[in-house]
């Protein structure tokens, strides 16, 4: 992950220029590869990370409106579109790699597609805009983000509320050595693995 923004490669190959590239694996766009920057610090995210992460939403993520913090590459919220999201709104803090994410979306012609270049724990305490039916956070490893990102989430109010839609759903990637972060009251753990890596879960509360 970067040390400015948190960014991914997900599964992301060494290319030229300080460009790496990152492989989309379901849906629309199933096995586009897209560039993107090689920065400092940037850890990968790997296929196989995503492809269960999505197996698990495979029911839930059309039609979704979804949040990508600390994006970087934009990989899940990219694999997201791909897969039939109404929309998805990506927060990047580096203006480079935040560039290079608004340059792929263009590319893919994805319309229901917002880049906030910014700070995402800024943007949430401030109470972001929109409602949202799924949100991914994975922030950058050995800077204790993964609580102060959950806190501000749970006050910032952008979580779907809706009487006729089901709880909202709570995508976590964080270091493989770490308990979960303190979540609200009745929210639970509905999937989780991990990798040599990664501890990567997805959360929604029971009532």
């Amino acid at each position: 992950m970067g040390k400015k923004r948190g960014g991914k490669t997900s599964g992301s190959k060494k290319g030229a220029e300080g460009l790496g590239r990152v492989r989309l694996i379901g849906g629309d766009w199933r096995g586009r590869i897209l560039p993107v920057l090689q920065s400092d610090g940037l850890r990968p995210t790997s296929d196989r990370v995503r492809e269960t992460l999505f197996n698990w939403l495979q029911f839930e993520i059309a039609g979704a409106n979804c949040l990508d913090v600390f994006a970087g590459s934009g990989a899940l919220g990219l694999e997201a579109l791909s897969r039939g999201a109404k929309k998805v709104v990506f927060l990047e803090l580096s203006v480079p790699v935040a560039k290079q994410l608004q340059s792929n979306i263009n590319t893919l012609k994805a319309t229901h597609a917002q880049v906030v270049q910014g700070d995402s724990l800024l943007w949430l305490e401030l109470g972001g805009g929109g409602n949202f039916d799924i949100v991914f956070i994975d922030p950058p490893f050995h800077q204790s983000l993964m609580q102060k990102a959950v806190d501000k989430l749970f006050t910032s109010g952008i979580l779907s509320d809706e009487v006729s839609k089901p709880s909202p759903w709570l995508y976590l990637e964080q270091e493989n050595n770490l308990a979960w972060p303190t979540l609200p009251e009745g929210w639970e753990c509905y999937r989780e693995k991990k990798t040599s890596q990664v501890r990567f879960g997805l959360f929604r509360c029971a009532f």
